[in-house]
């Protein structure tokens, strides 16, 4: 699947600082310490519907991360899913009667579309569920063949992963099994599945149902791959048995990640899967978190095509720590808007307060886990100082828009 068209990143002088991140697993701040290309890996979007700002959010957190890791030196390898087979696709195709592919396609497109204009950098492997079947069903198969998978005797060809096979389980989100309970059910779990051996036991594999789509599984049978052994083989494929993050929003914490994880390690016999499990915090409106389910949803296109600018909506979005749920507003975007206006100002001026020292404390503010409101505050500051006039760097402006479009990814 093709990746969106990425941009020129300026080069700036010097070196960064190295990159500490949260890591959910752990529970605190953690120095990265990638040895050899950073390895990372993204959830990316089950598109039936279009880019919205929770979305855009969870994806400018792992876009920062990249420029951080490679102002500091490191060369990075980037992978993100598109789970284009899955159940509220199929759900979403039916309601509209429309084929769940285009759909799909089209859905797709347009993500990649708000990537390029929010100015992501396009990830190194851009990987659909559907191409990667064959790869997904060999794993599943192994999983069987192991014991730690296992099949109903319903008739319906569906494969479950024994979590009694990953003695680990719950390390990563740290949540007791009461409290998973609730959570696998609400976020696409089958508790309540008669045969299962555990109630947290995910699915592996769909066996084919009549009117939907399925793939040759090999000794499985036909049917299709369940969402979580989706991602561990995409990057166990790509990235290796060990990764340096594993991210996505906080909603995919629990099961996601964690079943993720978990058949990972199960079928490397390495842990943790990941040194770091990076969490981004959820997007509001009106006091409820933004999502397709609730209809709720602010669209990255719809902005674009009422003439916001994108910047304004990255800014708006940066202004937020990446681990803080927070509430998009009107005046949130009104004082990006401002931002973006203020700082072009600044940037377009003769001379300016120093460069040097604005890039220096962005560099200590991103290298901090991220911390966008301490770096926006940099350079709103440098913005003031220059606007008043009180600064004699000519090469000021300059180092101060390099500055923005490589570590923040505004294009001032």
């Amino acid at each position: 699947m093709e990746s969106w068209v990425g941009h020129d990143i300026p080069r700036l002088p010097g070196r960064g600082q190295p990159l500490a991140l949260f890591d959910s697993a752990r529970q605190a701040v953690h120095p990265t310490r990638p040895s050899g290309p950073a390895t990372m890996y993204v959830c990316g979007i089950t598109p039936y519907d279009a880019t919205h700002l929770g979305h855009a959010a969870t994806m400018i957190t792992f876009d920062l991360a990249q420029r951080v890791w490679r102002d500091a030196g490191h060369p990075v390898s980037y992978v993100q899913n598109v789970t284009d087979i899955d159940d509220p696709l199929l759900e979403r195709a039916e309601r509209d009667g429309e084929d769940w592919k285009v759909l799909a396609m089209r859905e797709t497109a347009l993500f990649r579309e708000d990537m390029e204009a929010l100015r992501m950098i396009p990830p190194a492997h851009y990987v659909g569920a559907v191409e990667s079947i064959p790869a997904i069903a060999e794993k599943v198969r192994s999983l069987l063949d192991e014991g730690a998978a296992y099949r109903l005797d319903d008739g319906t060809g569906d494969v479950y992963f024994d979590i009694a096979a990953a003695p680990r389980f719950g390390y990563e989100s740290n949540l007791s099994r009461d409290e998973m309970l609730p959570l696998f059910a609400e976020r696409g779990g089958d508790p309540q599945r008669a045969g299962k051996r555990d109630p947290l036991d995910p699915l592996l594999w769909r066996g084919a149902r009549d009117g939907e789509p399925a793939w040759p599984g090999g000794a499985l049978g036909p049917g299709r791959p369940g969402w979580h052994i989706e991602c561990a083989v995409i990057a166990l494929g790509l990235l290796g048995d060990r990764i340096d993050v594993q991210g996505g929003g906080n909603d995919l914490l629990f099961p996601h990640h964690e079943c993720s994880a978990a058949h990972a390690e199960r079928l490397t016999g390495q842990a943790p899967f990941a040194s770091h499990y990076v969490h981004a915090g959820m997007i509001g409106l009106d006091g409820e978190k933004m999502s397709k389910s609730k209809g709720n949803l602010v669209f990255v296109s719809r902005l674009r095509a009422d003439g916001v600018d994108p910047m304004a909506v990255r800014l708006g979005l940066l202004a937020g720590h990446y681990r803080s749920d927070r509430e998009w507003t009107d005046d949130v975007l009104k004082v990006g808007t401002q931002r973006l206006a203020r700082w072009r100002e600044a940037a377009a001026a003769p001379v300016g307060a120093s460069g040097a020292d604005l890039l220096a404390g962005v560099r200590e503010r991103l290298a901090d886990d991220l911390d966008t409101p301490g770096a926006l505050a940099r350079v709103d500051q440098w913005a003031d100082d220059t606007l008043a006039g009180t600064g004699t760097d000519p090469e000021g402006p300059g180092l101060a828009a390099a500055t923005v479009d490589a570590l923040l990814g505004v294009r001032l």
